[in-house]
């Protein structure tokens, strides 16, 4: 009776431990690896020397891994034990309220702010762009402080007229229009006229 009771004490521990370790999603993020380095369950039983059963075990939460054998397959994929341990809730949408947003000022290096912005996606983890909702400043065209980044930029234009002067020539955006364009050529941004000029801007490295 003693030993059945142990067996049982056991087996629901061993459950429990089962399911808090399931809920870490371990198996959909070894999947998830391997896909987005397009490698067969084959080839990445050569790496790890596990054989393509105990692989697909492994990814559809059949089996839970050990520490070494876990540590085997984040070494191919070059990542951290602590990758297999993270919330990924985090990872997959990141949400910033309007009323927690903060307003900065851009002086692009000069004593006149040239823009003010807001970061539309600051708490994202690992973002691969930056989003800003921008308000523009009137100056005379002579005037705009020029600056240039690697990567691209996107614009969108919510209301009022911007001017962005790119290698001394100016391009005027109406309410509704957009751009794409390289911004490591020298570029700047004024407002033009008296409305205000506010638009989505996105830039990715």
């Amino acid at each position: 009776m003693i030993e059945q009771d142990s067996n049982r004490i056991a087996g629901i521990q061993e459950g429990t431990l089962y399911q808090g370790l399931r809920e870490y999603g371990i198996g959909g993020k070894i999947r998830r690896l391997r896909l987005r380095k397009s490698m067969g369950l084959t080839e990445l039983g050569k790496h790890t020397s596990l054989s393509p059963a105990m692989l697909s075990k492994l990814e559809n939460n059949h089996v839970i891994p050990t520490l070494p054998t876990l540590l085997r397959i984040a070494m191919v994929f070059s990542v951290g034990l602590d990758y297999f341990f993270e919330d990924e809730n985090s990872k997959r949408m990141s949400v910033v309220r309007g009323n927690d947003r903060q307003e900065f000022h851009e002086k692009m290096g000069g004593q006149k702010t040239t823009y003010k912005f807001q970061s539309l996606d600051y708490k994202a983890i690992d973002r691969k762009s930056s989003a800003f909702i921008a308000e523009f400043e009137s100056m005379p065209p002579e005037d705009v402080p020029l600056h240039e980044h690697i990567g691209s930029e996107f614009i969108y234009l919510m209301e009022g007229k911007l001017g962005i002067t790119m290698e001394g020539k100016e391009t005027a955006l109406e309410a509704g229009d957009s751009t794409y364009f390289d911004p490591s050529y020298k570029h700047g941004y004024r407002r033009i006229g008296s409305e205000p000029c506010k638009a989505i801007v996105v830039t990715v490295p």
